[in-house]
């Protein structure tokens, strides 16, 4: 057997978790001299584990009885040692007697200060063998390793979602439970997760520390600028199983195999559409709203889309992107070259309900209609010539 993954203690927003194991190193190793901790001579039958003093063995077999002899009096939990149990009461008392003499944090548990000064230190002393990627604490390093495994050993007991570490199930049970115990001091917004409260008080900050070198773009997660690097680089990690495509992120990926599973989780409130991501159904929602936030510098349109407003841009600049690869014309808009395509497959995708005629365009579809409702199509006076014009008019391709 392997000893079970401890079920560690969050103290205080902004810690890290820590083991039991690695809290009783910090807290209650008692003076050995070297030799004795070097030999290790009290051994666990139970996964080979060596220690180095009796009572650290007495308490460690606690992990595979499951035995917790020591109990909290202002709640209901226990705990396999004392020194557990101490650093427990003092979320009651509130009491931090560990400080960092760089910055003025204080914690509760030396272990706790003692990971915090790796900080300072830049100490990551724990190489990851896969990938290079180094970690401060062994723990985290352990977890890590996950990530090239697949291993989740932590299931959700509400959905069949599973997770590397017991700190990423507790942050999901809160979808679940609703509750949002972190919370902005600068406005009324409250969070599941502290690092979401923490990306968020950048918003009152301003604070972007992460610049890309390629554009100087600056980004206030480091995760946000690895992301955005793919950008420059090409980089597509994250590939469709259902389909060729590759994406720059995970969340591109998931939002992606929506369109597979037909899974449309975003629904509006006003009407009754879904949508695969939240992007998509914020940006329908400035149909209800008429907020129109991209501004185009060079007149005074402005568009709910951005994508809108790039298409917008190219009348300014005269772009045309999309080349037919039959003749030598190109097109500003990727739709007016799909379009023009059908000219060479002779496809006609736009029936007539009416009759057997098909069309290559919808506005060629609405003209001919009118031979079939009578309507007579509507003109307005052209202000530059006095020459009227159907508003029923296809383009020209």
């Amino acid at each position: 057997l392997q000893d079970p993954e401890p079920s560690p203690m969050k103290e205080e927003p902004g810690e890290l978790w820590i083991s039991q194991d690695e809290e009783t190193k910090s807290d209650e190793k008692p003076h050995v001299s070297k030799e004795c901790d070097v030999k290790k001579p009290f051994m666990c039958k139970e996964c080979d584990k060596h220690f180095n003093q009796p009572f650290c063995l007495k308490r460690h077999t606690r992990t595979h009885t499951g035995e917790k002899p020591f109990s909290c009096k202002e709640c209901d939990k226990n705990f396999i040692s004392l020194s557990h149990l101490k650093s427990h009461i003092r979320t009651h008392t509130g009491e931090r007697p560990f400080f960092c003499k760089e910055c003025d944090r204080r914690f509760s548990r030396i272990s706790s200060l003692q990971r915090h000064m790796q900080i300072h230190t830049g100490e990551k002393p724990f190489m990851c063998k896969e990938c290079d990627k180094h970690f401060n604490q062994p723990f985290c390093l352990e977890r890590h390793m996950r990530t090239h495994t697949g291993e989740k050993p932590f299931s959700c007991k509400e959905c069949d979602k599973s997770f590397i570490s017991l700190s990423h199930l507790k942050s999901h049970i809160r979808t679940h439970t609703g509750e949002r115990p972190f919370f902005c001091k600068e406005c009324d917004r409250r969070f599941s997760r502290i690092f979401s409260l923490q990306r968020h008080m950048q918003i009152h900050t301003g604070e972007k520390p992460f610049m890309c070198k390629e554009c100087d773009k600056h980004f206030n997660q480091p995760f946000y600028l690895k992301r955005h690097m793919r950008t420059h680089t090409g980089e597509k990690p994250f590939s469709c199983k259902e389909c060729d495509k590759r994406f720059i992120s995970l969340s591109h990926l998931k939002s992606h195999m929506r369109t597979h599973t037909g899974e449309k989780p975003f629904s509006c409130k006003e009407c009754d559409k879904s949508f695969i991501s939240l992007s998509h159904l914020k940006s329908h929602m400035r149909t209800h709203t008429g907020e129109k936030p991209f501004l185009c510098k060079e007149c005074d349109r402005s568009f709910s889309q951005i994508g809108n407003l790039k298409s917008h841009m190219r009348i300014h600049t005269e772009e045309k992107p999309f080349l037919c690869k039959e003749c030598d014309r190109s097109f500003s808009q990727i739709g007016n070259l799909k379009s023009h395509m059908r000219i060479h497959t002779g496809e006609k995708p736009f029936p007539c309900k009416e009759c057997d005629e098909s069309f290559r365009h919808g506005t060629y579809l609405k003209k001919h209609m009118r031979i079939h409702t009578g309507e007579r199509p509507v003109t307005i006076e052209s202000p530059s010539n006095s020459l009227s014009r159907s508003l029923l008019t296809p383009p020209l391709c």
